[in-house]
């Protein structure tokens, strides 16, 4: 697709990668629906099933790669997108998790992610006028990083690694290494 500023001749998906915001009346925006339905259509049978090895199967189909047999998953996991999730090794995320990965989400090896932790790359603009447009920025969470219950990591964010989110805390700055940050929105507790 062509326009005078070329914007719309890169694929959507390319786009996201490379952290480009998408407009409201993107010609291809409709995609991005259609790829949240194909990957619903695996979650369901993932978020279904008692297997671990079933589990780590249709969680390698959703990302597009394979999860170590190392990683462990209790689901149910919602994932809006899953080709730009990279999981590491080691890896445990509890039950009810929401990652909207339209952005990236790296998750480094030995992390700990508690229950119903979302990892939000996806927002959109303050304006009104463009309130339906996407904007993206990749999270990525280091090395043996623990993220407490009930957590919110939003757009954008790098957390270090040994870091730890206390839980139910908003994270919406990046947290360094070795400390322990808490609160809403969340600020360092103490160092490691």
């Amino acid at each position: 697709m062509k326009t005078s500023d070329n914007t719309y001749q890169e694929d959507i998906f390319e786009r996201l990668k490379k952290n480009k915001n998408i407009s409201s009346d993107d010609p291809q925006g409709y995609r991005l629906q259609q790829a949240s339905f194909a990957t619903k259509a695996l979650l369901v049978p993932m978020n279904n099933s008692a297997d671990p090895k079933e589990i780590r199967n249709l969680l390698s189909q959703i990302t597009g790669s394979a999860i170590d047999e190392s990683t462990t998953v209790f689901t149910p996991l919602y994932i809006n997108y899953g080709k730009n999730t990279t999981i590491g090794k080691n890896v445990f995320i509890n039950f009810d998790c929401i990652f909207l990965d339209l952005g990236g989400i790296i998750i480094e090896d030995d992390v700990l992610i508690a229950p119903k932790v979302s990892l939000l790359t996806e927002g959109h603009p303050i304006e009104a006028e463009n309130r339906q447009s996407l904007n993206v920025a990749p999270i990525h969470i280091k090395k043996n990083a623990w993220i407490g219950a009930n957590a919110t990591i939003l757009p954008g964010v790098t957390i270090g690694e040994n870091a730890v989110v206390a839980a139910g805390s908003v994270v919406s700055k990046d947290v360094p290494d070795n400390t322990v940050v808490g609160g809403i929105p969340a600020k360092i507790i103490k160092n490691i």
